[in-house]
């Protein structure tokens, strides 16, 4: 009779937190929290955070445009920096899978936001996502007088 070891491995559902990509996405995350109440008064900034600042106008408006029911002063900070991150990398600089930059979000919506972040996280881009993919990756911006007609 042969005795076979079975190993099994186990596969974790939380990101890896020694993985550098997150790392990074979390201290971006931190700084724009922090630029929120600073107003551009954080010593180190890393580029994509400078990336961001310079294209803030624009990702703000998109989270206005697919999160109509929530005004931008009025969604919790950590919650605004996420989307910013996320909107950008999306958006404008488009690295990354669009499905990876979502999973991310709600990865880094878990782990500093309240206990309904990821779920906001997750309808805003994913309305992003489903809009700009239904239209061959052109931006088309929804408001309430278009979705009427």
């Amino acid at each position: 009779m042969v005795k076979q070891n079975y190993r099994i491995k186990l596969v974790s559902t939380v990101k890896n937190k020694m993985d550098p990509r997150h790392n990074l996405r979390t201290k971006i995350v931190q700084q724009l929290f922090a630029l929120s109440f600073s107003k551009g008064k954080v010593l180190s900034k890393e580029n994509k955070t400078k990336e961001i600042l310079k294209n803030l106008v624009k990702i703000n408006k998109f989270i206005g445009e697919y999160a109509p029911k929530y005004p931008l002063d009025k969604i919790a900070k950590v919650d605004l920096a996420i989307l910013q991150l996320a909107v950008y990398e999306l958006m404008i600089e488009k690295k990354e899978p669009p499905k990876v930059i979502i999973d991310e979000a709600i990865e880094l919506a878990k782990e500093l936001g309240s206990d309904k972040t990821f779920g906001f996280v997750n309808a805003v881009l994913g309305k992003i996502y489903n809009t700009t993919n239904t239209t061959n990756k052109q931006i088309l911006p929804i408001n309430e007088k278009q979705i009427a007609k």
